[in-house]
């Protein structure tokens, strides 16, 4: 089976990504949902330090 680069989504469609400020090192970054503005969104870096931080 092969894989597309950069795909991801649901029926092998491309997976929409929407741009985003991370709330810790300030970034722009792309993330898969669009950003509410009611809770903070983090850059892939800074949420990995965060899940291996709360462990």
């Amino acid at each position: 089976m092969a894989f597309q680069q950069g795909g991801g989504g649901f029926g092998g469609r491309p997976r929409e990504m929407f741009k985003a400020v991370c709330a810790d090192c300030q970034k722009e970054c792309e993330v898969p949902f669009r950003p509410s503005g009611n809770r903070p969104v983090y850059c892939k870096e800074c949420f990995a330090k965060r899940k291996d931080s709360s462990r």
